[in-house]
């Protein structure tokens, strides 16, 4: 794909189609510099979808320059949304307008890259009473249904059917409030009925909601849209539907995940990072968690510090789970990170079914690591070596990063499309921390 047909230039036209398609690591360099902590990447994505329910402008600033913002923003342009962007020393910013909406310019191909495009649904039901879109992409990490939004959306009066790939919903009448109960706290479920419900008529009740930091951004922004939404950071949301929404100014939240992965990158290379922007509180358990593991974090004005603590790298068990459990997006970094680590790890993964695919990648590198079902035992090594690895997934790509930093020798990465989903300029701002990485 040229960089003038790119579609994803003309929404985003900071976004650079990137020549090199290898990255390579040569280790044993401690990072030591500032790495400035983006927006959260599953932050901004929702809160992009968001700008479809109201005719009037929303401005996300501290918005991550990654690929599945530029191809939201490409689907969204499809969708008749335009956009200004700017981009300053604070960052990126976007103002979206969304007064005229095509719901029909779906783009098929745009739409399974990615995963987070499942969000399309609820805005556009709210917003134009139909949808038409295929089954989302994104990172093959597990199933992933999406049964429970389904549920929820047809709780609130859409009719909802599923056939050869594609969803085709609809809800002519408008959408009504309802008690809907979420089997688990899923993310994405809770964010696209909450798109939904702002615009529905009447009381909507989302039970056993998710309550990641995350989904609470979402909310301050409807909030400051005009819509009323009770219960935000709580398990229970209450939203008043069918109010007005107007424009409204919105800066994206520190990506807690990048700070997690900063953070195991500077101990696996004895090394100090200056984190700006970062929030420890963000983290949930995984903060005393990483703690115990050697990682240590400490709080400076403005951001975080972290480094390895002086006692070394040592053993932890953990266990992945919903907010404020030990976030699933980080269960792969903190894995590279416990491979180097004194004693012996446990990983039990339960969120996704197949979130180990990085495993084998690791193995190549030396790692001594066994799986069974969805719990792994690491045996901490002395110190990885390099290797050819591929990237599977996002978060697989920043571990491998990380495992390629803290080995001996040349790492060499393919697959770095999942490191540009995920990860704003990651190979820029780790070099200037000293780092000896180069994409080619």
């Amino acid at each position: 794909m040229t960089p003038d047909k790119s579609p994803l230039l003309k929404a985003a036209p900071w976004w650079r189609l990137s020549t090199g398609r290898t990255l390579v690591v040569r280790g044993g360099r401690p990072l030591i510099g500032t790495y400035p902590i983006s927006g959260a990447k599953n932050a901004v994505l929702p809160l992009m979808v968001s700008a479809l329910l109201t005719p009037h402008l929303v401005t996300l600033r501290n918005v991550p320059a990654t690929l599945d913002v530029a191809v939201l923003a490409a689907l969204l342009q499809k969708l008749g949304c335009e956009m200004h962007w700017s981009a300053t020393g604070a960052g990126l910013s976007v103002t979206l307008s969304a007064d005229r909406v095509q719901p029909g310019r779906i783009d098929p191909e745009l739409v399974t890259r990615m995963r987070a495009s499942v969000l399309l649904l609820g805005a556009l039901l709210a917003r134009c009473g139909e949808a038409r879109l295929p089954m989302p992409g994104g990172d093959a990490i597990g199933l992933r249904g999406i049964d429970f939004h389904v549920t929820g959306l047809r709780a609130m009066g859409a009719t909802v059917e599923l056939a050869g790939g594609v969803i085709e919903a609809t809800a002519h009448g408008g959408l009504r409030g309802a008690d809907i109960l979420l089997p688990l706290p899923s993310v994405g479920a809770t964010e696209n009925l909450l798109l939904a419900a702002v615009s529905a008529k009447g009381t909507t009740r989302i039970r056993n909601a998710a309550r990641e930091p995350e989904i609470a951004d979402l909310a301050a922004c409807l909030i400051s849209m005009g819509a009323r939404i009770d219960g935000v950071g709580s398990h229970v949301l209450t939203i008043e539907g069918g109010l007005p929404l107007a424009g409204a100014i919105h800066a994206v939240l520190p990506d807690r995940i990048e700070l997690g992965t900063l953070a195991c990158a500077a101990a696996i290379t004895d090394g100090e990072l200056s984190l700006p922007h970062a929030r420890v509180e963000l983290l949930g358990v995984a903060a005393p968690l990483l703690d115990a593991a050697g990682v240590e974090l400490r709080d400076v004005d403005g951001g975080v510090v972290a480094r390895r603590a002086s006692s070394g790298l040592a053993g932890i068990d953990l266990v992945t789970g919903p907010y404020p459990g030990f976030a699933t997006d980080l269960q792969s970094p903190a894995m590279a990170l416990l491979a180097t680590a004194s004693g012996v790890s446990t990983v039990s993964e339960t969120i996704f079914e197949q979130r180990f695919r990085h495993v084998d990648e690791l193995r190549k590198m030396g790692a001594d690591i066994a799986v069974h079902g969805r719990t792994a035992r690491i045996r901490g090594v002395a110190r990885l070596r390099g290797g050819n690895v591929t990237c599977t997934d996002v978060r697989a790509a920043a571990a491998l990063v990380i495992a390629g930093l803290g080995a001996t020798g040349k790492t060499t990465l393919d697959g770095l499309d999942h490191l540009d989903r995920g990860y704003d300029r990651m190979t820029e701002k780790l070099a200037a921390c000293g780092a000896d990485i180069v994409r080619f």
